[in-house]
């Protein structure tokens, strides 16, 4: 048996889906090149006399926290109500993401929305836990490429398509990440 959805759903949920590969993209980019970087403790350390790499630290962190941010309150809304489950609060939500398969973990997801505002202030007081944040949000990264890799295939599953007039990138490949590492 085939899902259905509700056809009113069906162009929020592909507009968030679009932005979602928008946002994507430029974190993938700032993911890219921040973490061709040796970064270690004492790089870390060094960001408050190289304003340089502080405003690439700062791009990661906002891009992460804006497709973090769209993910959770966009996207996966829509795509829930796409499929008719309601939701009234964020854990509603991420529940029923999670019950959709179209989040894998709603508590990495959860740990996820913590590293985004730890990377706003913590290197300026902590500079082991920032580093161990920055990779994890790095890794967190896969996750969220993941979550708008599978619902694009959702929405293809469905029999939804981006128009032709505002067509959404194709999946992205939550992998190339991974092997930098």
């Amino acid at each position: 048996m085939s899902r259905k959805y509700l056809p009113e759903h069906a162009q929020p949920a592909l507009l968030a889906l679009e932005l979602a590969h928008k946002e994507a993209g430029h974190l993938r980019y700032s993911q890219s090149t921040l973490f061709a970087l040796p970064i270690d403790l004492a790089w870390v350390q060094s960001l408050g006399e190289r304003p340089e790499l502080a405003e690439k630290v700062e791009a990661f962190a906002s891009r992460f926290g804006r497709l973090q941010d769209h993910l959770g309150e966009k996207m996966l809304p829509r795509m829930v109500a796409l499929v008719g489950e309601r939701s009234k609060t964020l854990l509603d939500t991420l529940a029923s993401a999670e019950r959709l398969e179209l989040l894998p973990n709603a508590d990495a997801f959860i740990a996820a929305r913590r590293l985004r505002n730890a990377l706003v202030h913590e290197y300026m007081h902590d500079a082991q836990t920032f580093l161990d944040n920055l990779w994890a949000a790095e890794q967190a990264c896969n996750m969220l490429f993941e979550v708008i890799a599978t619902a694009q295939a959702e929405m293809a599953r469905l029999g939804l398509a981006p128009s032709a007039q505002n067509p959404a990138q194709p999946p992205l490949d939550s992998t190339a990440a991974a092997s930098k590492r």
